[in-house]
């Protein structure tokens, strides 16, 4: 994750057009997966552009799996928690739709609820729970302060595990 004194330039919004040109690509493909979860979201990684791109490389890679958000991050924006199954279109910096990620395991903990495991599949710096603990209570200091909120290790937070199903390059997993 970005040091919290780097100039973050804002990402761009999603290209909402291209998604939706995604999405229909992909339910075109897999109508079962999207008929049994027609939800899904359209979004980008991090609180900047350079955060968003990094992330996703991550995720196109194969190195990123998982990721974490807080629950007040989410009730800030005005949406509901995910679920499993549930799909999300992941944007670039640029707000251009890259992949469709489906939600495979979720779990809602204190920040002291994140373990070894986790903090690999997330796939960020060293990949160790020492450095995911660091860069993530920097991370959700500065978007809680941004919102006008103070954040805390008590917290309840979405430990989400994913898998890549579009485009078919990319994917880790069918569907």
């Amino acid at each position: 994750m970005t040091a919290p004194d780097a100039p973050r330039t804002p990402a761009s919004a999603p290209d909402r057009e291209a998604a939706a040109e995604m999405w229909a690509a992909y339910a075109a493909a897999y109508p079962e997966a999207v008929s049994a979860c027609p939800d899904h979201t359209v979004e980008h990684f991090g609180d900047s552009a350079r955060l968003a791109d990094e992330l996703l490389g991550l995720v196109l890679s194969g190195r990123k799996r998982a990721t974490a958000e807080l629950v007040a991050d989410f009730l800030a924006r005005g949406e509901g928690l995910p679920r499993i199954g549930s799909h999300w279109i992941a944007c670039d910096g640029g707000g251009f739709p890259r992949a469709v990620l489906r939600t495979t395991e979720l779990r809602v903990g204190p920040f002291t609820s994140a373990d070894a495991a986790f903090a690999a599949e997330e796939g960020e710096d060293d990949l160790s729970l020492a450095s995911w603990q660091r860069e993530h209570r920097r991370y959700w200091t500065r978007v809680s302060t941004a919102r006008g909120a103070t954040w805390s290790e008590d917290q309840d937070i979405v430990f989400e595990r994913f898998t890549v199903v579009w485009p078919p390059h990319e994917a880790t997993q069918p569907g």
